[in-house]
């Protein structure tokens, strides 16, 4: 672990960028239930996570810019508190439509926590330690959706749905009180950029029409993209398909973490050694046999495990393409990281509930409709990678 990556701070920061997949991941198992309480269909609730990953994306498209332009702190305690409040009224939703419009507001207060984050490990460490320093947080970040399907599906069997989201409450307080007392402002006055539009669609233009800086964020937003196409559709396959209950659905969801955790270990191991980008086209080729074998298990009529083994070896590249895209991106930006991290954001999560809201329209009579989305994915990931920042850089 880099020197000035202390213990603690790992796991403060861990815990802040926990709050998203929390958020995502511990009403998942819920799903069927929030339908039934609230009469309507599973199509609609689906619909709600593609309203909080809409509210992310577009969300940091403002808090990246407003923390170069005000500072890390302001930023991160005001998205969190947002966050707490709308946690608080999902959890007295009365329809699906109250609850679709805060589940996209509580998105939007979401993503300061996202881009201020990544911001903030920027400001402290180089490209290499960046990377390194990102995977122990995703490590610490991990055990978040590792339990969050779980605790969401004991939560919801033995006191109902709505006490899912008056846990989240109490734990984003907590988070708020604690980054509030323990986290410093690490971006000094001289180095703050001025919050102007034209400065600031300057800065996205700039990052845009740099084929290597597109490549990197559009590769970590196909791959991110998969993985939401799999949170939409997974509660409802193994739930009604396969046949799983919703209190053992979120152990399924445990193993893609595990995964997780295993190749997130592995790349703050040998990132240093082998470098970021190798250990990105490491990860991109993994995630893409894994699209590959996606379909074949279905078709061949193989059963659960036959779609849960390849989605484990997907899920489980996530943060070790993510970590390292951003840090190849970051690395060449150090005065516009709060920007970078934003409109890398914005790509990811727009890009994810793109993804996630095609497969909420599609049939869920089969898995084959939510596998050869995630397929599609990981395609586009490789190939965005390779003719962007492989592909023209040799062309250079």
């Amino acid at each position: 672990m880099p020197s000035n990556a202390t213990l603690p701070l790992i796991i403060l920061l861990g815990a802040v960028s926990a709050l998203t997949p929390l958020a995502i991941d511990m009403y998942l198992p819920a799903m069927p239930a929030i339908a039934e309480t609230l009469a309507t269909n599973s199509h609609r609730v689906q619909a709600t996570l593609a309203a909080y990953t809409g509210g992310f994306a577009i969300g940091q498209l403002l808090f990246g810019p407003l923390s170069d332009a005000k500072g890390r702190r302001p930023v991160l305690l005001g998205g969190m508190l947002v966050f707490g409040i709308t946690a608080m009224l999902c959890a007295m939703a009365e329809s699906v439509e109250s609850l679709t419009w805060l589940r996209a507001a509580q998105g939007f207060a979401g993503a300061a926590s996202a881009v201020v984050v990544q911001a903030l490990v920027r400001d402290l460490f180089n490209r290499e330690d960046f990377a390194r320093t990102m995977a122990y947080i995703t490590l610490v970040m991990t055990l978040a959706p590792l339990v969050a399907p779980m605790l969401g599906g004991h939560l919801a069997h033995w006191f109902g749905w709505r006490s899912i989201f008056w846990v989240l409450t109490g734990f984003t307080i907590l988070i708020a009180l604690f980054s509030s007392l323990k986290l410093p402002e690490t971006l000094p006055q001289e180095r703050r950029q001025p919050l102007h539009l034209v400065s600031i669609i300057r800065s996205y233009l700039r990052l845009l029409s740099t084929p290597e800086a597109l490549g990197f964020m559009l590769c970590g937003a196909f791959s991110f993209a998969g993985m939401f196409a799999f949170l939409t559709g997974a509660s409802f396959i193994y739930i009604e398909l396969y046949g799983v209950s919703a209190q053992h659905t979120g152990y399924l969801f445990g193993l893609n973490v595990i995964s997780l955790m295993l190749f997130t270990t592995l790349n703050g191991k040998w990132v240093h050694r082998l470098g970021s980008r190798t250990m990105l086209r490491v990860a991109l080729s993994l995630q893409l046999l894994a699209g590959l074998l996606m379909p074949i298990g279905p078709l061949l009529g193989w059963g659960l495990w036959s779609v849960v083994s390849p989605i484990m070896l997907y899920v489980g590249v996530i943060s070790t393409i993510g970590s390292n895209s951003m840090a190849s991106l970051l690395s060449s930006l150090p005065n516009l990281a709060g920007t970078a991290s934003s409109l890398a954001g914005t790509l990811r999560f727009g890009i994810a509930a793109l993804a996630g809201a095609f497969v909420a329209m599609l049939p869920d009579s089969s898995p084959l409709y939510m596998l050869l989305t995630m397929s599609g994915c990981a395609l586009l990931s490789a190939l965005t990678y390779g003719l962007l920042c492989e592909y023209k850089k040799s062309a250079e």
